[in-house]
């Protein structure tokens, strides 16, 4: 017997994600949102919740969110960037990895667009 879930189902997951209103950028993985914005944070950028981020069909199957980039976002804290993190206003919501990059405070970094999938059920 087949699996299916509908488009809205894992849409879901992105509506939650989409209200994400912060993006740092982390040396190690944070595990809290205290972490990923104070304690881990190098840097970090506002993201405008349902505006920042575009959900579609994923590359694969399923559905993906693709978060914007931003560009020249200022370097508070040296150290090398090894996680990209999303917070809203109480929870760390998603954390992923990056290139490794040192990263000089008083600098600015450029953030690529990237994007998460979720796959449809096999």
């Amino acid at each position: 017997m087949g699996k299916l879930v509908h488009d809205d189902v894992l849409d879901g997951a992105w509506d939650v994600l989409d209200q994400a209103d912060i993006m740092t950028v982390c040396a190690g993985q944070p595990t809290t949102r205290t972490e990923a914005i104070t304690t881990n944070k190098l840097a970090d950028v506002a993201m405008t919740p349902n505006t920042d981020y575009t959900k579609a069909n994923g590359s694969v199957s399923g559905r993906k969110v693709t978060v914007a980039s931003k560009s020249a976002v200022p370097v508070d804290t040296s150290g090398t960037a090894d996680h990209i993190a999303l917070c809203d206003a109480t929870r760390l919501l998603y954390v992923t990895t990056c290139t490794a990059q040192v990263m000089t405070g008083g600098n600015t970094v450029n953030i690529p667009s990237w994007a998460a999938e979720i796959a449809d059920p096999t």
